[in-house]
């Protein structure tokens, strides 16, 4: 794929600019080629497509997940359909093990985590009842704290999540909103899969190939290592733009900087073929790093080597998760009516997790881009001539 595109600096005239290579960018590039045969440029900042999901081959051999583990499952029959065009699929098992005094418990919470925590047998019965009697009855529940005391009592949640999330968001679990922990279910059963979603495969050739495939429809140019500002001001698209960059930068802060949380990543490669027992182990303790993932136990890889990816979340860097807190609610909509505004005036669409300052997942991700092809972009090729 080409790079530095914008070193041709002319005019040009395109159907539809799509900023950002990652999953949204490349649903909304692939549609608009495929089912309106629209010219669509793609510019990418970075020097690769599949944003986060991108997995490259490590120095070792080893595929990894570069930006951290992309953990594919949905219950939509219309995205898996979707990107079964573009790749196979290999089954693959997501268990998560938390490391809790000295023992490897399973992550969700269930029946053999509180057996082994609580040091006695639990039924999804007794379990039920027992955790009725640890939960606090907070009267209004508004914080990710509150959630989790009214959900699993206290000394689950100072095990389990105190310091998980606060090493993760870094701010306490008191200053996030209660959705931020509610996405993490409590189980009266001994399922160990990370999700219970009806689908859970890998893509058989990685990520990055699949995408690379939705890209590569011939009305389709895709600038890598280019940057939106460096082409703002000359690239004029005939019907709209797609924007998936962070959305506070779209309009240079101008109502002040949302917060973000980054990650750093360490990388160790080991000569064994596994070691661990499961892809992801937490660690909600005080060492720097939130959790340790060998990706290896997904991939489908067969490799005498392994590598281990150290997550380190940290303030500065690259954007990666919005934080939903009470305390940024009304900066949070501010941005939302400017971007409907620009919409409007523009015809500028705001998709994907940093656009919109949303926590997507994956297959949340390609259903919205989806939706939003057919309710916004599909009707302004209905009487196009090309």
């Amino acid at each position: 794929m080409p790079r530095n595109g914008a070193v041709a600096m002319k005019r040009m005239a395109v159907d539809l600019l799509v900023v950002g290579a990652g999953p949204t960018g490349c649903v909304f590039a692939e549609r608009a080629a495929t089912v309106l045969n629209w010219r669509v440029l793609v510019v990418e900042k970075r020097d690769h497509v599949g944003g986060n999901c991108h997995d490259p081959l490590h120095p070792s051999g080893v595929r990894i997940h570069r930006y951290g583990p992309h953990y594919f499952r949905t219950n939509s029959k219309r995205v898996v359909a979707y990107l079964s065009r573009f790749t196979e699929w290999i089954p693959a098992r997501y268990e998560v093990k938390a490391l809790v005094d000295g023992a490897l418990l399973p992550f969700p919470i269930n029946l053999d985590t509180m057996q082994g925590f609580f040091g006695r047998a639990f039924s999804p019965r007794s379990a039920r009842a027992f955790l009725r009697r640890q939960q606090l009855p907070l009267p209004v529940v508004k914080t990710s704290e509150q959630y989790l005391l009214k959900t699993v009592g206290r000394e689950l949640y100072e095990a389990f999540y105190a310091q998980y999330t606060a090493k993760q968001w870094g701010r306490h679990p008191s200053q996030l909103s209660a959705s931020v922990c509610a996405r993490v279910p409590i189980r009266f059963s001994r399922e160990t899969r990370y999700s219970e979603h009806i689908f859970q495969q890998m893509p058989r050739d990685g990520y990055t190939a699949l995408f690379q495939r939705m890209l590569s429809h011939p009305k389709i140019e895709v600038w890598l290592d280019c940057e939106y500002a460096a082409i703002r001001h000359w690239v004029r698209p005939r019907h709209a733009t797609v924007y998936s960059g962070p959305l506070d930068a779209f309009f240079g802060l101008a109502k002040g900087k949302l917060p973000w949380r980054s990650l750093r990543f360490e990388f160790k490669t080991i000569d064994a073929e596994f070691v661990q027992p499961c892809v992801q182990i937490n660690y909600p303790d005080e060492r720097a790093y939130t959790r340790s993932v060998e990706i290896k136990h997904v991939t489908g890889q067969r490799h005498p080597r392994t590598v281990i990816a150290y997550e380190f979340p940290s303030e500065a860097g690259e954007p990666f998760y919005p934080i939903p807190s009470a305390e940024t609610a009304a900066l949070v909509a501010a941005y939302r009516a400017l971007a409907r505004q620009t919409w409007e005036k523009e015809r500028v669409i705001f998709a994907g997790r940093l656009a919109t300052y949303q926590y997507l997942d994956i297959d949340q991700v390609v259903l919205r881009s989806l939706r939003m092809f057919d309710r916004q972009i599909r009707p302004l090729g209905r009487n196009d001539s090309d």
